[in-house]
């Protein structure tokens, strides 16, 4: 298996490459964008279960050397810090931010020299939306663990970074009580002048896994057009 070229972002044949979540939403439109890049020749190979069990962290030693691990898949308990119960905050916290340790340790042996690890924030690791305590505990908690990773998997060659997403209008919003209101206010706060779209989160994390993000190390890059420049 082959690493990308140096000299040539974005070009990603004979990569290995998983994204957890691929399936739908922004992970689809990431393992589209890995696929394009490679002409669409890409063969599939799907890995069913929770992202934080042994069973799938076995599963992805078994897939061979990966060129990139992007954990984008996210679960949660959308509601007040008050009216969450503890076993909420364990769950939230073991797929979105533990997950990334245990699929790291599964996959880190066998990465090749200038591969990459990703991992899917969003801004509630930084700033408090309404309802999202716990999934933005959970952010904040993976974007530290990358930082970590950066630093640790620097000897070997591989980069940790993040893809922080504004507001993307997918089936995960409609877990929000306030979906029409968020996606209102997001779009007239949005200097862009238009909604993130899962394309554009795609992008990044192509950008991030390609060898021209070689000196990227432990970055959290915001992709939300310009929503949080604002006060």
């Amino acid at each position: 298996m082959s690493t990308p070229r140096p000299g040539a972002p974005g070009d990603f044949t004979g990569a290995s490459v998983l994204v957890t979540g691929g399936s739908r939403g922004i992970g689809r439109e990431i393992a589209l964008a890995f696929a394009e890049r490679r002409d669409l020749g890409a063969e599939a190979e799907l890995v069913r279960g929770n992202v934080a069990s042994t069973r799938v962290a076995e599963q992805v030693a078994e897939l061979g050397p990966l060129t990139a691990l992007v954990h984008n898949a996210a679960t949660g308990v959308i509601r007040p810090a008050v009216e969450t119960e503890d076993k909420h905050f364990d769950w939230t916290m073991s797929a979105n931010a533990r997950a990334l340790i245990s699929l790291t340790r599964a996959a880190a042996p066998t990465m090749p020299a200038g591969s990459s690890v990703v991992a899917v924030s969003s801004l509630g690791s930084v700033r408090v939306l309404e309802n999202y305590v716990l999934v933005g505990a959970s952010k904040a908690a993976l974007e530290a663990i990358v930082r970590y990773l950066a630093v640790e998997l620097a000897p070997r060659g591989i980069r940790a970074n993040v893809v922080s997403a504004g507001l993307v209008d997918t089936e995960a919003l409609e877990h929000f009580p306030n979906r029409e209101q968020m996606l209102a206010s997001a779009l007239d706060r949005t200097p862009a002048g238009r909604m993130v779209t899962p394309h554009d989160v795609a992008e990044a994390v192509c950008f991030l896994c390609s060898p021209a993000a070689e000196m990227v190390r432990g970055h959290t890059l915001v992709v939300d057009g310009g929503y949080s420049l604002l006060a």
